[in-house]
C-alpha cells in the first residue's frame, strides 16, 4: 500500500488525480486543500506531517492568477515559494518523496524550438519567477524530488480557457483571441495519468520533467477547436498580443519537449486536439 498526500486537491489537477487514484486499491490517498491545511503556515504543515506519514506528496497547490500576481506579489510568493519550502522541509524530515507541479512560465518565450529540461529559465512575470523560486527551494531541500513543468492546463473543473471559451460561445457571436502566443494545451487528466505512471514505476527518477499534450497551437487555434468540438456558433478572430494587453507578460513560445518523460516512463501522449474532444464531451455531460 502506497500512502499519498495530494495538496491543492480541489484544483483541476487534484480532481483529475482523484478520478484516477480512487479506482486504485493499492493507493491510500489523503486529499487536502486550503480549508484543511494552510501550506503557508509552517507550524501547521509540520504538525500535519508529524501526525501522518506519507510515501509521496504530490503538490498541486499554486497561485495561478497570472495577472493578479503582478499586483499581489507577496501572496503569490507565499503560495508558490514559501509553501513549497514548508512542504520540502517536512518531507525531508520524514523522508517523503515529492512530486511538484511547475510551469512553462519559467522560460522567457524567445525560443524557436521546444524547451528542454536543461534550458536556462528566464521568467518574465511574477508568477513565473515565484514558480521558479519554488523549484529551487524544493531542489535544495529535497534533491530527490520530481518537478513536472506543464503548460496551458485545462479540465472539466475549475477556471480555465476551455470553459471560458465555452461560456463565451454561448454569450457572443464573435470574439478575438491571441494568435501570436504559441504553446500546447494540456488536459489535466493526461497529466494525472502521467503522474500515476511515475508513482507506480519500478524506479524513482528524480529531476525535472516536461509534460504537455503533443502538438503545437496558438491560443487562437485552441479557441477555434473548442468552438468546433463544443458546437458553439461563435466566430473566433485572430488578434495580436498588442491588441490584448495584460498585466503579466506571456511567453510568446512555450512549447515543451516531452522526450525525457516519454523515454523515462515509456509514455504515449495524446495529441492536444484528441484530448480536447474527450474533455469537452465529458464537460458537456456534467
Amino acid at each position: 500500500m502506497t500512502k499519498l498526500l495530494v495538496t491543492g486537491a480541489e484544483g483541476q489537477l487534484g480532481r483529475s488525480l482523484r478520478r484516477i487514484f480512487d479506482n486504485e486499491p493499492q493507493l491510500a490517498v489523503t486529499y487536502i486543500d486550503i480549508d484543511r491545511l494552510d501550506l503557508t503556515d509552517k507550524s501547521a504543515v509540520d504538525t500535519f506531517f508529524d501526525n501522518a506519514r506519507y510515501d509521496i506528496v504530490i503538490n498541486c497547490a499554486a497561485y495561478t492568477a497570472v495577472d493578479l500576481a503582478e499586483k499581489n506579489e507577496v501572496a503569490c510568493s507565499h503560495i508558490n515559494t514559501d509553501a513549497v519550502k514548508n512542504i520540502a522541509e517536512a518531507a525531508r524530515r520524514h523522508q517523503t518523496k515529492v512530486i511538484h507541479i511547475s510551469t512553462d512560465y519559467v522560460f522567457n518565450g524567445k525560443n524557436f524550438m521546444p524547451y528542454a529540461e536543461n534550458d536556462v529559465p528566464d521568467p518574465q512575470s511574477i508568477y513565473g519567477r515565484t514558480k521558479l523560486e519554488g523549484e529551487a527551494v524544493l531542489k535544495a531541500y529535497c534533491p530527490q524530488s520530481i518537478i513536472i513543468r506543464t503548460s496551458w492546463l485545462y479540465s472539466e473543473w475549475g477556471n480555465n480557457f476551455m470553459k471560458t471559451m465555452c461560456r463565451l460561445g454561448d454569450e457572443k457571436h464573435e470574439i478575438g483571441v491571441v494568435c501570436d502566443q504559441i504553446g500546447t494545451p494540456t488536459y489535466a487528466h493526461d497529466l494525472a495519468a502521467a503522474i500515476y505512471s511515475i508513482i507506480t514505476a519500478e524506479q524513482w527518477h528524480p529531476g525535472i520533467f516536461h509534460f504537455s499534450n503533443e502538438g503545437v497551437a496558438s491560443w487562437y487555434d485552441f479557441a477555434v477547436a473548442i468552438m468546433h468540438h463544443a458546437r458553439k456558433d461563435c466566430r473566433v478572430n485572430p488578434i495580436t498580443t498588442k491588441e490584448y494587453p495584460t498585466d503579466a507578460r506571456r511567453p510568446h513560445y512555450s512549447v515543451l519537449s516531452k522526450a525525457k518523460i516519454k523515454t523515462t516512463y515509456g509514455l504515449t501522449i495524446p495529441h492536444w486536439e484528441e484530448s480536447l474532444r474527450k474533455c469537452i464531451n465529458n464537460y458537456l455531460q456534467l
